[in-house]
């Protein structure tokens, strides 16, 4: 299933069931929610991890709907941007961008 595809079933469902289509903060507050479930699942070594996580991509999707973001073209860009930057170990270990935007 596409991203595309994803958003389009995940609305389908919030309006069906009377979920939230409106609130923006809501939903970015429901979301920060669920990556603690997915963070607590992960830690605790619990078998439904990665339905957490499908929720956190859902919760995405859904914002993505309500905040008139192409969440699919977005991701393209992102990942070509990520692709084009070059990164070097500064004097404590991490990793600093040297290039690219």
């Amino acid at each position: 299933m596409d991203i595309r595809e994803a958003r389009k079933l995940t609305w389908k469902n919030k309006v069906e069931k009377g979920f939230n289509t409106t609130d923006v903060p809501l939903e970015f507050g429901l979301l920060t929610a669920e990556i603690g479930e997915a963070f607590t699942a992960w830690r605790k070594g619990l078998p439904d991890a990665g339905e957490e996580l499908a929720d956190v991509v859902l919760y995405v999707a859904a914002l993505a709907k309500v905040t008139g973001v192409d969440l699919a073209t977005e991701v393209e860009n992102k990942l070509h941007k990520n692709r084009e930057r070059t990164y070097e170990r500064n004097t404590n270990g991490a990793l600093v961008r040297v290039s690219g935007d």
